[in-house]
């Protein structure tokens, strides 16, 4: 159900039986749930303020569907561990569940969610007080919208119960953890046997800290939300709790300081994920066949398991295609495939997901196509044909993406490179080792554009690129130190990197005037490796559709792939490449030159795509590798000239 939503329900409630008090109070994406509103993220209601809980909590009974990929769930469990055993999408209700009755049980198909912050304030009085016992939940089953929270009694009230609004202010720190505000520590300078009531008041407009103040009706002390920001806030701020409100509990310690932070702060919440193509690894139909249906046949334990298995599903109609082949042929392809994940879950080489992509790629063999994934080989655009060896379209793809856990404060692509992630940066998902984690699938098309590796490798001796390579190797260090990262751990990328995904931004820029897709809906996958390298040489980018819903297959980027319509949009996505709205600005610009970035003639006029879209969080791009800019000219793979 590419379009289907997923419900939210608020399941956790101040001294109330979770299994009784269950609300619908929303609905999202399924893509959302992984990229903007995963577990441990905040979710800005209409009239509520919540966070996605941890696994432990997620109802897996009802609504979920397994997905297959081999590869990726071999990856997540060298991350998480062994225990790791499924990928699951986010529980969706079925499709003619949305005209039953709100109290039937589809109602309770959904994803977890509880009250957070934790203190609300009344927009009446002024009251700033925790959620119990001063405001009670006023649910609608039918208008799941209108669920909110109401202050009991407020004084300056006199028709009925004004809505409370979530309070503004939150702390966090670098190690990930969240908490709400400590209000009664703030405003009375330390810690106190003074419980308040607290007010919290503002005097302008503009919703500045310097015009908040706490107010304490207790013993009448006040304090401006100025000194909790900044200097003044290391100064005046306790240490971290240790809180992960997502899991219900606290780590042993934390010795950060406190950061505030608002509601809704962007930095609040960073996914880390993992994403595979399901690429075909052999031209055989029916290990084919075993391998698109594995979630299904894996679970075989024996021959009359699998027997019965099959024909159960052949009695709803379904895996017709199995029907064809015996179930002496079937369970020996079945046997074979779990002797052979037993013993390979632990090999070093799942760690890489993109080699063996690059592999069916380069390669190209159309006796691989299958109904996800279809490749079509086409010759590279004419002037182009000594810069690239091969243009391959790809017709139909599948990309299943996981979430492994998330960061907070700083952003994950901080700490990814070719799949090292450093765990001392990464929430948990859970308490205890998952056992699953929450994946979606996309279904898409793309263009495979592969470089050809002599005229990469002539232009990587040029003397003034080495000393440039050099110098951004050293840029790549001062930035990990100021981060507090080992730069042996953040691995530098090279020069050829920066070239391949300066090139894949420019052309996913020019693209999205031309497609019909909007910038958001394509993303890029860079196979780079220099051939001295474990699994080298690689040179080569694919740009694909990336949208979970009908937009990903409708053909438009995939007939943007021909040979003549390539080289025309190639053209212009370097001309425009050429000069940038922002020169000589963007053009001058380095790594710590008046800003701790990672790019050089590189912004949002030129070079920046959506977070979605960039694999490196626009970090690693440089206009002067592609084309002569007014500052260099030396550096360019592309010269002014094409033969």
């Amino acid at each position: 159900m590419p379009n289907a939503q997923c419900p939210i329900l608020n399941s956790q409630f101040p001294k109330m039986s979770q299994s009784n008090y269950k609300y619908r109070v929303g609905e999202l994406r399924p893509s959302q749930i992984l990229f903007s509103f995963g577990v441990g993220a905040v979710l800005d209601l209409p009239n509520l303020s919540v966070m996605v809980m941890g696994l432990e909590d997620w109802n897996t009974q009802q609504g979920v569907v397994e997905l297959g990929e081999q590869r990726l769930l071999a990856a997540i469990r060298r991350e998480l561990g062994q225990q790791v055993k499924k990928l699951l999408a986010p529980p969706i209700p079925a499709e003619d569940a949305s005209s039953s009755s709100p109290f039937d049980e589809y109602a309770r198909i959904g994803i977890p969610v509880a009250p957070f912050p934790g203190w609300m304030v009344c927009p009446r009085c002024r009251l700033l007080a925790p959620l119990y016992p001063y405001f009670q939940l006023k649910e609608n089953s039918y208008r799941p919208d209108q669920t909110r929270y109401v202050h009991l009694n407020c004084p300056k009230s006199q028709k009925k119960d004004p809505t409370a609004i979530p309070s503004r202010f939150l702390v966090s720190c670098e190690r990930g953890h969240l908490d709400d505000f400590p209000w009664l520590y703030f405003v009375h300078r330390s810690n106190t046997a003074c419980k308040g009531p607290l007010r919290l008041e503002e005097y302008g407009v503009s919703g500045s800290p310097t015009d908040i103040v706490v107010k304490c009706n207790g013993c009448n002390s006040e304090r401006r939300l100025s000194d909790a920001f900044g200097e003044l806030g290391k100064k005046n701020m306790p240490r971290c709790r240790a809180r992960h409100p997502h899991l219900r509990g606290f780590d042993d310690s934390c010795d950060e300081q406190m950061k505030t932070i608002l509601l809704g702060a962007s930095n609040s919440w960073f996914p880390i994920t993992l994403s595979a193509l399901s690429i075909p690894i052999t031209s055989n139909q029916l290990e084919q066949l075993v391998n698109q249906n594995w979630t299904i046949l894996g679970k075989a334990s024996n021959f009359s398991a699998l027997d019965a298995v099959l024909q159960a599903f052949f009695a709803m109609g379904q895996l017709q295609e199995l029907s064809k082949y015996t179930t002496d042929k079937i369970w020996a392809l079945v046997e074979q495939k779990q002797l052979q994940q037993q013993s390979n879950f632990d090999d070093e080489s799942v760690r890489d997901l993109k080699t063996p992509e690059w592999q069916i790629f380069s390669a190209a063999d159309p006796n691989l196509n299958t109904p996800d994934f279809q490749l079509r080989t086409v010759n590279p655009p004419s002037g182009y044909k000594n810069y690239f060896s091969q243009v391959v379209l790809v017709e139909r793809l599948r990309e299943v993406r996981a979430l492994i856990g998330f960061t907070r404060i700083q952003s994950p692509g901080d700490f990814i490179d070719s799949g090292e992630i450093l765990t001392e940066h990464r929430v948990p998902l859970s308490r205890s080792k998952p056992k699953w984690v929450p994946a979606s699938e996309v279904k898409g098309e793309g263009i495979f554009i592969q470089f050809k590796e002599t005229t990469l490798h002539q232009w990587e001796q040029n003397q003034l690129l080495q000393d440039y390579e050099r110098q951004a190797f050293d840029a790549h260090k001062k930035w990990c130190n100021v981060r507090s990262l080992d730069p042996d751990k953040v691995k530098f990328p090279g020069v050829r990197y920066i070239l391949l995904h300066s090139f894949a931004h420019a052309l996913m820029r020019q693209m999205a005037l031309e497609c019909g897709y909007n910038a958001a809906s394509l993303k890029e996958r860079i196979y780079s490796k220099r051939p001295e390298e474990e699994g080298g040489p690689m040179a080569g980018i694919l740009i694909y559709t990336a949208a979970p819903d009908s937009e990903g297959t409708l053909g438009g980027l995939v007939s943007l792939g021909e040979p003549k319509i390539l080289g025309y949009h190639i053209d212009q996505a370097l001309e425009q490449m050429r000069l940038c709205a922002s020169d000589p600005l963007c053009a001058e610009h380095t790594p710590f030159k008046g800003a701790t970035s990672l790019h050089w003639a590189a912004c949002h006029a030129c070079l920046f795509s959506p977070e979605t879209s960039c694999e490196r969080g626009n970090k690693y791009l440089d206009r002067a590798v592609l084309i002569p800019t007014v500052l260099s000219a030396d550096l360019a793979f592309f010269p002014e000239e094409k033969t």
